[in-house]
């Protein structure tokens, strides 16, 4: 079983930043790729960011580029997602996944999720 805990979300406004943190605990050893996802109201979840757990490798939505970086801790099992110049379209559910194989943005290839945090960002 693998758990993915993330904590950080909260109420900003625009422009603000916010670092969002996803523990990795269970049998998370052996993790190949860790991604962040959104989903907003009334939309699909959609991909953010994701690392190659052992390159370093990132990989970005247009949408972000620029703006958030993605790191990870491999002491600590831990991915994180600093988001800087947020704004109102930001505002979603953001999920940590995971994935014992190569680093994919596609939402349907990730098994383990998170229960995601709330980000809102007002104008």
């Amino acid at each position: 079983q693998v758990q993915l805990v993330e904590s950080g979300g909260g109420l900003v406004q625009a422009g603000d930043s916010l670092r969002l943190s996803c523990a990795a605990a269970g049998r998370a050893v052996g993790m190949h790729a860790m991604a962040w996802f959104r989903q907003a109201p009334g939309k699909g979840r959609e991909f953010v960011a994701a690392i190659n757990w052992s390159s370093g490798n990132t990989y970005y939505a247009d949408s972000v580029k620029g703006r958030f970086t993605i790191s990870r801790d491999n002491a600590k099992n831990a991915v994180y997602l600093q988001m800087n110049s947020l704004e109102p379209e930001d505002t979603a559910v953001y999920y940590c996944a995971a994935r014992r194989a190569i680093t994919t943005m596609n939402t349907q290839e990730y098994p383990y999720w998170g229960q995601g945090t709330q980000v809102t960002v007002s104008s």
